[in-house]
């Protein structure tokens, strides 16, 4: 695959390290001819956007831009299709306000050419009569191409969970830096953005007393000793992450894609989650706590609100070029509670992705005439995810599996009808990219292998985590008939590893525009190939129509 990210982007990654208190020349330039010329003001009066920026959701000719301020203002967004910024385009954005997203602002850019290297320039103004601007803060990315062309992309999941944080002994969240390196188009967070239910330690000892690991920043966010309640603990929670170093330079670079999964509220949650003596906020359940908990995510996650029809999904469809069409699900907000998952009909209790949206993902894989087809999944389908046990003493399970061989139960019903009508209407080239079990595997459902046999084979690949503990492997279900190809994990015995074990992943796929082949690779902590798979596209229904 050509490297087609290269001279110009990383010329521009070094200025953005290195340009900390100069001003935006094309951006202050247009401010001031619209009114009297700025003043300089006391450091103490400019606002400072120190937590860096996040691009996202790069469709079309549209892209966001994200910040957060460290005080009320203004947000002011420059892109040029130049480092040097001398075609500057300015968008005067919304303010950032503290009681309004937690002084968390985001422009949605438009009509962006396509196929393009954009650079982006951000600074706030702050609100007061002097006008104090903040130091500007650049990025970069490319625009989706509308003509075929070599594809890279990132996924995995799973950021400071089990208590392990940003850690400077390691040189903090260093999976991120390993992924800026690969300088791909774009980067799935398959969820578990933050632990808001898990608490951290100044430092984390062993059983000798030893100190393994310090998490530091604590003395910036305190928030990160409890677990989240209110809607300040959860953006707090998300703000945590935004001190590490990597995690900033990741995000100005690489754009994101991100949905969510049990951790951004509280682990292993549906409708039916009893919360422990923790959540001690008076009126507090489940459903209060997700409530909170979603308002965070959307008000920190580089995405593109759903309109007024239902604000708060996460569930959309990334276009990208003629070989990649991304489907981004939600295996959380619709789910029926989790239970022994044992159910022989389909119905409320049996709901992992919900009907509406099972239908939705159905109709745009019918319609999508992209080579790849790829379902960003919140969990795996065949691995065993146990929720403890039931009042009857049967084991509950979180994910879609039951550990049962007698066929398609539960929420496998769902799945089983989606993999049937894939098969019966000739949607090929399907490939799903998860995270959630804090190892990474390679998967093959065979039907021939399988208990429920209505399908074509496909691929499944999960990575993680990218700076939480290692656990795993998982056991498998039979029903849709997983073949375990490839998995690292935890030697047998161990759970919990700390990042510094190594044993952090993520996953990276090239889609090489000759040949239409995929290549999916999983990496560890520095970027070391661990595993990879060459998988070649088959013709099927509508492929390859509309080509150049």
């Amino acid at each position: 695959m050509s490297d087609h990210r290269d001279n110009p982007r990383r010329r521009f990654i070094k200025q953005s390290g290195a340009l900390t208190g100069a001003t935006l020349t094309g951006l202050s330039g247009i401010l001031a001819a619209a009114r009297a010329p700025a003043v300089i003001a006391a450091d103490s009066l400019r606002p400072d956007p120190q937590w860096g920026i996040q691009i996202g959701d790069v469709v079309g000719d549209r892209a966001i831009v994200w910040s957060r301020s460290d005080k009320p203002a203004r947000m002011f967004v420059e892109w040029s299709l130049s480092d040097s910024f001398a075609d500057g385009v300015v968008v005067r954005g919304p303010l950032a306000l503290p009681d309004v997203g937690d002084l968390t602002s985001r422009v949605d850019l438009t009509g962006l050419p396509a196929d393009q290297e954009v650079f982006v320039r951000v600074l706030y103004e702050a609100l007061d009569g002097g006008k104090a601007r903040s130091a500007p803060l650049l990025g970069q990315f490319r625009t989706a191409p509308r003509k075929r062309r070599d594809v890279r992309f990132l996924w995995s999941g799973d950021t400071a969970g089990q208590g392990w944080g940003i850690n400077p002994d390691i040189g903090g969240m260093r999976c991120y830096k390993s992924m800026t390196k690969t300088r791909a188009d774009f980067f799935i967070h398959s969820g578990d953005n933050i632990y808001a239910d898990g608490t951290m330690l100044p430092e984390v000892t062993d059983a000798a007393g030893n100190v393994v690991w310090r998490n530091a920043f604590l003395d910036q966010v305190p928030e990160k000793l409890n677990v989240a309640q209110t809607l300040h603990q959860f953006h707090r929670a998300y703000l945590y992450n935004r001190y590490d170093d990597n995690i900033r330079e990741f995000t100005a670079n690489i754009p994101q894609l991100w949905q969510w999964d049990d951790h951004e509220v509280v682990n292993n949650w549906s409708d039916s989650k009893v919360l422990d003596s923790r959540y001690s906020e008076p009126g507090m359940n489940v459903q209060l706590l997700a409530g909170r908990a979603v308002k965070a995510f959307l008000d920190y996650a580089p995405m593109r609100w759903h309109d007024q029809s239902e604000s708060e999904r996460i569930y959309r469809h990334v276009p990208y070029g003629r070989d990649l069409d991304v489907f981004v699900v939600d295996m959380r907000s619709y789910r029926g509670p989790n239970s022994a998952n044992l159910q022989t009909q389909a119905g409320p209790d049996t709901a992992f992705m919900g009907p509406v949206q099972v239908e939705w993902l159905k109709q745009q894989l019918q319609s999508s005439r992209a080579t790849w087809k790829v379902i960003a999944a919140d969990m795996p389908i065949g691995l065993n995810v146990g929720d403890g046990t039931d009042a009857q003493g049967r084991d509950q399970w979180e994910a879609i599996a039951n550990n049962n061989g007698d066929g398609a139960l539960g929420r496998e019903l769902e799945i089983a009808d989606l993999l049937r009508f894939m098969k019966r209407n000739g949607i090929c080239n399907v490939v799903w990219l998860t995270a959630d079990v804090h190892y990474c595997a390679a998967h093959y459902y065979d039907p021939n292998k399988a208990k429920f046999q209505d399908f074509d084979p496909f691929w499944e690949f999960v990575a993680g985590p990218l700076n939480a503990g290692t656990f795993g492997p998982n056991s498998t279900d039979p029903t849709f008939g997983p073949q375990v190809v490839f998995q690292k994990a935890p030697p047998a015995g161990q759970a919990n590893l700390p990042p510094s074990a190594g044993l952090q992943f993520f996953g990276q796929v090239d889609i090489d525009s000759r040949s239409k082949d995929m290549v999916v690779a999983l990496k560890d902590i520095d970027g070391k190939e661990v595993f990879s798979k060459r998988l070649h596209a088959k013709p099927c229904a509508g492929w390859g129509k509309d080509d150049d």
